[in-house]
């Protein structure tokens, strides 16, 4: 290897150009610059020269291309030497065409008598396969071949499953160690790649009936760890992906927890938070630390920390896929949190050991954009990042036969490998729900082409996170003195008829609306009522909290639950509890019991919404045509939803939502023979109650009405 000593430094900036940065002693009036060749240095014609402090910069003209693969040297007039580095030609339109790979064999693919390693790393000079016994002892190191679009290939014979690996990768004169960013598996703590025999990891997967629409979906958060740690879970594998294989477990009291429970609920989909392995919690001794997992290390391969043996490599990927067929015996469908958008440091991940600066956005002045608030942004946009992102989503869903990705920070990514990405998973599973936060964040990519809300007609088949629902009904996540709709304010009147008819002034068709009041981020339902009103009764807070559920499941669109909010989870107040204890984030599965009038509130609520389309419409051309708002009572919140029998077995439902403790109501109904099916207190469907036209409404809450 060459002994790095550069006098000055040169980058290649562009295809037929070359940065150069001369520290000022160095500098003449008769600056000459040579691209040293084996028959005679060429001379580079210098174009611009510009004074930037301790350095004089010289943009070099280059008559013809270079060859990457290859070390080049630069030389100025006095025979000063140095290499010329890769620069940010790596984020050039050109570069991208030149070195777009889109084969399907990245990675390690093991057969018995033979294993091909396959890397892209376009820019470097070398690149090696280095292979490890399970002991970590270095065994052997590898030449990797070049082959074509800057991929490098090494196949050996004979039988290496089991043994870890990693690439060597010499760019700009530096050897590089990293983890193959296409590993589907890995040793404890994500250290080394492992080499494994797909055969060997199959779960024979349950098959579901197709999702008919999209809104018919109910969406129910949860965190591994956090559905099963409690000491009242009920479930032996308390943290661990086999706590969700454990049937009929209870809670101290003898309530139904764990799978068994969601399936009494009645939801459709389990989002998990991020399974992919990340950072931060060391997996040698998980419970020594806490992470949601919003820190991918390796996108491929299963978070270690929820496994029974994280020493295991293929335990961890049995376990999963098992968790994921557990809930399929329960008809429910599985959505995975993937976070597409950061990695947890640029230094240290594979993509910039690989190929540096190309993966991750920059300014214009070459800095790392920010728009995540971690430090870097993923530069989607790019080809071989935009395959990246396919090739892991496709994989997920092929091998874990997942049901659907959430998408972190959604507003990262951009619009065409979103598009790209929804026709493979759609081909894939037709059913399959995409949804993610489509916040507009500070990142270099022009807005016409960021995958956020006011573009969400750019992709109509994709579903965005509604904070206009989630601030209206419960006030804004940025200000805790602004009270949403069911704190009593009524300035948010307008604006509720707008969510609860799928927010037709945002998106185009009701699924693209997620309609929830809490989730994994800022403060729970709860804990937003007790910041805002910390004197209140908890009677009247469980009202408004009830109050704002009841809308999330009744309104168009698609509900989203956060795990425990139908037992009125706290985090005590901890408002970002990304890496606070357990004690934080746990789901208390004693509170299920303490408040199991209110869950079988949310069951009665679900129950209405799977038994009549009418509050599930699946087209904004029904919504128009079947829903209307009543102004008779500007202090109530009602609406009718009229020649719905086609969707259900009633012709016609009555909804109000009450949002004051302090005053009643006559409401008129129109009509016919109503009976009441929902109040603020119960669910009536099993015994409806008659009533007449003229009704009393009274308390605050939801209150339901129907007629044949």
């Amino acid at each position: 290897m060459l002994k790095i000593n550069r006098r000055f430094e040169a980058f290649l900036d562009q295809i037929d150009e070359i940065t150069i940065l001369v520290p000022k002693e160095l500098v003449k009036e008769n600056k000459a610059f040579y691209l040293e060749k084996g028959n005679g240095n060429q001379p580079l014609t210098i174009k611009q020269k510009m004074n930037i402090g301790t350095h004089m910069k010289y943009v070099c003209q280059l008559k013809s291309r270079i060859q990457f693969g290859q070390t080049f040297l630069i030389v100025d007039e006095d025979g000063n030497k140095t290499d010329l580095q890769i620069g940010s030609i790596i984020r050039s339109n050109e570069f991208d065409q030149q070195f777009a790979y889109t084969g399907n064999d990245l990675g390690a693919v093991y057969c018995q008598n033979k294993t091909t390693w396959k890397v892209w790393a376009p820019t470097a000079t070398s690149v090696k396969v280095r292979l490890y016994r399970q002991n970590k002892s270095e065994f052997s190191t590898h030449e990797m071949i070049r082959c074509d679009k800057g991929t490098w290939s090494c196949c050996l014979e004979g039988d290496f499953e089991g043994y870890y690996y990693t690439y060597l990768a010499c760019i700009n004169l530096v050897w590089r160690e990293a983890v193959d960013p296409y590993a589907i598996a890995v040793s404890i703590n994500g250290k080394f790649g492992v080499v494994v025999n797909k055969d060997k990891i199959a779960v024979p997967p349950v098959k579901l009936p197709l999702l008919e629409n999209k809104t018919d979906a109910i969406i129910y958060e949860a965190h591994v760890r956090d559905f099963s740690i409690h000491a009242e879970s009920g479930m032996v594998h308390k943290g661990k992906y086999n706590a969700w294989l454990e049937q009929d477990t209870k809670n101290n009291v003898g309530d139904s927890t764990g799978i068994a429970y969601l399936a009494e609920l009645g939801v459709t989909h389990v989002e998990l938070l991020p399974v992919n392995d990340f950072e931060e919690v060391d997996e040698h001794n998980p419970f020594t630390s806490y992470n949601w997992g919003y820190n991918p290390l390796h996108f491929f391969a299963p978070e270690g920390s929820y496994s029974l043996d994280p020493t295991d490599p293929y335990k961890r990927i049995i376990e999963l896929k098992s968790l994921v067929q557990s809930l399929h015996n329960q008809s429910l469908r599985v959505i995975i949190d993937v976070v597409f958008n950061h990695v947890y440091t640029i230094k240290n991940s594979s993509f910039e050991k690989l190929l540096p600066g190309y993966y991750f956005r920059h300014d214009a002045n070459g800095i790392a954009s920010n728009g995540t608030g971690v430090g870097n942004d993923l530069a989607s946009e790019r080809f071989m990042v935009r395959k990246f992102i396919i090739d892991c989503a496709s994989y997920w869903m092929n091998e874990f036969d997942i049901d659907g990705f959430r998408f972190d920070l959604m507003g990262i990514l951009d619009v065409e490998t979103l598009k790209e990405l929804q026709s493979k998973i759609y081909s894939i599973k037709p059913d399959a729900i995409l949804l993610g936060e489509g916040w507009d964040l500070n990142t270099p990519l022009p807005i016409e082409k960021k995958a956020i809300i006011p573009n969400a007609g750019k992709l109509p088949t994709i579903s965005f996170f509604n904070d206009h629902f989630r601030d209206g009904i419960k006030g804004s996540t940025f200000s805790l003195h602004d009270c949403g709709f069911v704190s009593a304010n009524m300035e948010k009147y307008e604006q509720m008829k707008e969510l609860i008819s799928g927010s037709p002034n945002l998106f185009s068709e009701p699924h693209q609306s997620i309609n929830y009041v809490e989730s994994h981020d800022n403060h729970t339902m709860w804990d937003r009522l007790v910041s805002f009103s910390p004197n209140e009764i908890d009677e009247k807070r469980k009202a408004r909290h009830r109050l704002a559920t009841s809308i999330v499941i009744l309104s168009q669109g698609v509900p989203f639950i956060h795990a425990g909010q139908e037992f009125y989870r706290t985090k005590n107040g901890v408002e970002n509890s990304y890496n606070a204890p357990d004690e934080i984030n746990w789901i208390d599965w004693s509170l299920r019991s303490i408040h199991k009038d209110n869950v079988k509130y949310v069951q009665g609520l679900i129950q209405l919404r799977k038994l009549h389309g009418a509050f599930r419409l699946p087209s904004a051309e029904l919504i128009k045509k079947h829903l209307s708002f009543n102004t008779e009572h500007p202090q109530l919140l009602t609406y009718q939803l009229q020649n719905v029998e086609p969707f259900g077995p009633w012709e016609s439902i009555y909804v109000v939502h009450h949002n004051h403790f302090d005053r009643s109501f006559i409401l008129s109904l129109p009509e016919g023979e109503w009976k009441l099916v929902v109040d603020p207190e119960n669910i009536l469907l099993d015994q409806p109650k008659g009533i007449n036209n003229k009704v009393k409404i009274g308390n605050l809450g939801t209150y339901v009405f129907c007629k044949n």
